[in-house]
């Protein structure tokens, strides 16, 4: 047996002290430098966590976020963080995925038309057992295991949402596209409810008919409807692009020009495609002229930000869900990311 050292001292795990005289060596000098770089980035957060300290955030959670496992824990991270900075997050999210792939082991196939899911009667059924029975719950768990403040709710709960059978505009033409829901009313006394006892609502897009029947809502109308209902303070739409681009459709080849606009503020990013730079900034109006123009898969979200701050939402934010933190960049740092919609008049 090894004898142990009367002088314990010698078992110190402390740096030696320099030699008089010495400065700090490189590496201290990167750890300072870390530390200092750490510490700016909370100084540029705290005016941001001033202005939207006990304000409501609508969070549509859609996209590769969904589905990247890193990503998950990112944004689940981010959620805990504003609750913890003070914020009121609320989680709206879709499942366009896990619905396909459910459909497909059943034989189905999925088609969309004007960016909406057809949803036939025969496959309502599916699409809301996935949205709320699977990805609710699993969004939930994602978040409980940073904190436990989820709670999950389907829009049929307490009535949250009511809605009716809504068609598509293709051409100018009106087309049938099933059990697919345009939200007509939202009662979220049971979601403030949540909100004041400190919890973060997770809200799968499904709504009640008058009549009882069940319909599949998409997600991005009902965080922004939700935002409108709820006061909140920002709209943000997560998705699998940067923002909103000028000159390029990401539907189309070659790229389309979109008109010019001369309030809008343009942003280069390191990864746009050569064809278009981020639009950073919109007004209500400016967004409007652009929506003819965009990819199908573009309009809902985008005429989700139109209605949010049509609806007196200050903020609406299209953010490129692939980048860990996201939601954190956009809110706390002084440059944000992706593109925002504000009310014509309004600045930034």
């Amino acid at each position: 047996m090894t004898e142990r050292p009367d002088d314990l001292s010698v078992m110190t795990t402390e740096r030696p002290a320099p030699a008089p005289g010495a400065g700090p060596s490189a590496g201290e000098r990167s750890d300072t430098a870390a530390a200092m770089a750490k510490a700016a980035t909370l100084i540029e957060a705290l005016p941001w966590l001033d202005r939207f300290h006990g304000q409501t955030v609508v969070i549509k959670y859609g996209g590769h976020a969904m589905t990247d496992g890193a990503l998950q824990v990112a944004f689940a991270q981010d959620v805990v963080f504003l609750r913890y900075a003070g914020l009121r997050p609320v989680v709206v999210h879709g499942g366009g995925p896990q619905i396909s792939a459910h459909l497909e082991r059943l034989g189905v196939a999925s088609t969309f038309t004007a960016g909406l899911r057809v949803t036939p009667p025969e496959t309502m059924d599916v699409v809301r057992m996935v949205l709320t029975g699977q990805v609710n719950r699993d969004v939930v768990g994602l978040i409980n295991r940073h904190g436990p403040f989820a709670v999950g709710m389907s829009g049929e709960d307490a009535n949250l949402f009511t809605a009716s059978r809504r068609e598509a505009l293709v051409n100018g033409e009106r087309v049938d596209i099933g059990m697919v829901g345009e939200i007509d009313t939202v009662n979220p006394a049971a979601l403030r409810a949540l909100l004041a006892d400190g919890r973060v609502p997770v809200v799968s897009s499904v709504a009640r008919g008058a009549g009882g029947e069940i319909y599949n809502v998409n997600a991005d109308t009902a965080a922004a409807a939700l935002a409108v209902a709820l006061g909140a303070a920002k709209l943000v739409v997560l998705t699998d692009v940067e923002g909103l681009y000028a000159g390029w459709d990401e539907g189309n080849s070659p790229p389309v020009q979109f008109p010019a606009l001369p309030g809008a503020k343009i942003r280069t990013g390191d990864q746009v495609p050569p064809s278009g730079d981020v639009i950073s900034l919109l007004t209500a109006a400016e967004l409007e002229r652009l929506l003819p123009s965009l990819s199908a898969g573009m309009i809902p979200k985008m005429e989700a930000c139109l209605r949010a701050v049509r609806g007196s939402v200050p903020q609406a934010h299209v953010l490129d869900g692939r980048l860990p933190h996201s939601v954190l960049l956009e809110i706390f740092t002084d440059s944000g990311i992706g593109t925002m919609v504000i009310p014509d008049g309004a600045h930034s």
